[in-house]
């Protein structure tokens, strides 16, 4: 009877660790539907890439590495690292200062030209923002 109750115990210990290690894998398991992105960055809905206007930092890269965008357009940043980086322009122009993991930050582009930037922290990182000249609205329609 004894060595049946241990045995008991043993199993119930077992079952309740696994209880738990399932739970918090299922509390780090963020969902796209649960966490969306800041703000209206024209996100892609869940297809798990950056909308039109977004930058991932992942896997130690900007992607993509050249975004076309209008002026007048708002770029996002989101850092999917579990490192640190930065969004720093080559001639000063903005400056995201450190973004921890899941961390944004976002620029408006106002002018036209190709804007390079890097990672402060990891300088092989580096990538463009090309910004076009807005559509010109026709008067009366």
């Amino acid at each position: 009877m004894k060595k049946s109750r241990g045995s008991n115990l043993r199993f119930m210990s077992v079952v309740a660790f696994l209880f738990v290690i399932f739970i918090l894998l299922i509390s780090c398991n963020k969902s796209s539907s649960i966490y969306g992105t800041t703000g209206s960055t024209g996100s892609t809905g869940g297809t798990g890439g950056p909308g039109p206007t977004e930058v991932f930092i992942q896997g130690m890269t900007f992607n993509p590495s050249t975004i076309t965008v209008t002026a007048g357009t708002s770029v996002s940043w989101t850092n999917k690292d579990a490192i640190s980086h930065t969004v720093t322009s080559d001639t000063g122009l903005f400056d995201s200062g450190t973004l921890a993991a899941n961390g944004t930050y976002s620029y408006a582009f106002m002018t036209e030209g190709t804007f390079a930037y890097h990672c402060k922290i990891h300088p092989t990182m580096v990538a463009s923002v090309i910004v076009t000249a807005a559509p010109m609205s026709t008067p009366g329609y």
